[in-house]
């Protein structure tokens, strides 16, 4: 198991702190990142946190996936690897 969580479905005014916060009760927070739109800054309600150990990361998606923050039911699970495309589909004719 990764030791990188994505989480999922937060209150749109959730800060970096607070949820770095939520999941130190866990164990030790390497790094939190909250995902914006680029356009408003806006959070778009999703962010990915690294914890320091894979232990903590399952122990943080045992005692939160699912459970009520704000209102909203979190999602917490392992964060899969990001995909990157590769060239461009073109999409114009070709003359």
């Amino acid at each position: 198991m990764g030791r990188k969580l994505y989480v999922g479905n937060l209150p749109y005014t959730v800060t970096e702190e607070v949820l770095s916060a939520k999941l130190s009760e866990f164990g030790r927070v390497e790094s939190v990142k909250i995902i914006n739109d680029r356009d408003t800054g806006q959070s778009k309600g999703f962010g990915f946190v690294e914890m320091s150990s894979d232990s903590e990361a399952h122990a943080a998606i045992d005692g939160l996936n699912g459970t009520d923050y704000e209102g909203r039911p979190m999602k917490v699970n392992e964060a899969k690897p990001q995909e990157r495309s590769r060239g461009g589909g073109g999409g114009g004719r070709r003359w």
